[in-house]
């Protein structure tokens, strides 16, 4: 039999090269950075370093500072990756079954998407502005005490509430695209055996988008631990008193702001090593119950 044989051609190489060298220019060589900085004691004008070994890990995992931004991020990350999944899939599953003008409704629904972290945080902070903002007076017209420059609780929720409005839409593009690509014939099979609209959709149509429902996971969890830095900085820079500082806004306050570099470096790198923590758990034992 005769074997097929292929040229060494450098083409496919040089098409490869560009996105390579910009993985190692802003990916590798800054991650490699971090990890060499975490290591070393400098002063605050660097003037000087020393290498400390494990103490700027040690003195990060001691800081009750740090240690309650931890438990905000991952009580933060966790209610924005709920509440930006689930209101999506409300949406996708009542877009899906709109008939008149569906164009219309699914375009304005995927609108948000097109904004940016801060621009969203500076829409949310107009919004939530006590002298202009709808919300505001809304919330204090209902009862509610709102003020978020020196109550915790408001100014968490409301950065939570910004964060989930800006991830809906990339949500619900990935659901709508997910239960469009659901077979008629099945959709028709499971009206025919069940009634129950609630029943049809946790029995039928909601395993059937498992697949979906995993990678929005993934990619939201990431989101809420980084991308909201800018919502953040935006709108409450952290307060009142670090109750909405996060684990990378930290990192950028004692890094550019403090000019702690060996701290920051060795917040990044537990930052980095607790995000792949979390996906690792996902895959493991989540995207078991995952049938594709």
């Amino acid at each position: 039999m005769k074997r097929a044989q292929f040229g060494h051609s450098p083409i496919p190489y040089l098409f490869v090269g560009p996105q390579l060298a910009i993985i190692v220019v802003f990916f590798l060589w800054p991650a490699g950075q971090a990890v060499y900085q975490s290591f070393l004691l400098q002063d605050a004008f660097g003037l000087s370093t020393r290498f400390v070994w494990f103490r700027n890990y040690e003195d990060t995992i001691l800081n009750t500072v740090w240690l309650e931004s931890a438990g905000f991020t991952l009580l933060f990350s966790a209610l924005v990756s709920f509440f930006s999944i689930a209101v999506a899939l409300l949406l996708a599953v009542r877009a899906n079954e709109v008939i008149h003008a569906a164009n219309a409704y699914k375009t304005l629904l995927i609108w948000a998407y097109a904004v940016a972290p801060p621009v969203a945080g500076l829409i949310g902070g107009l919004m939530f502005n006590p002298f202009i903002g709808d919300l505001y007076h809304l919330f204090n017209a209902a009862g509610w005490d709102f003020n978020h420059t020196r109550d915790g609780f408001d100014a968490s929720f409301m950065v939570i509430l910004i964060a989930v409005w800006k991830q809906v839409s990339i949500n619900f593009i990935f659901f709508l695209a997910g239960l469009q690509g659901i077979p008629a014939s099945v959709q028709e099979a499971a009206r025919l055996d069940c009634r129950s609209d609630e029943r049809r959709f946790w029995t039928i149509t909601f395993p059937l988008l498992a697949p979906t429902s995993f990678f929005l996971l993934v990619i939201n969890v990431t989101y809420a631990f980084f991308e909201t830095f800018g919502i953040i900085d935006v709108t409450t820079r952290g307060g009142p008193g670090g109750a909405t500082n996060t684990l990378v806004y930290k990192v950028y306050t004692d890094g550019f702001l403090g000019a702690d570099l060996g701290g920051s470096s060795a917040q990044s790198v537990i930052l980095l090593l607790m995000v792949l923590g979390l996906t690792v758990l996902q895959f493991r034992f989540i995207e078991r119950k995952v049938h594709y």
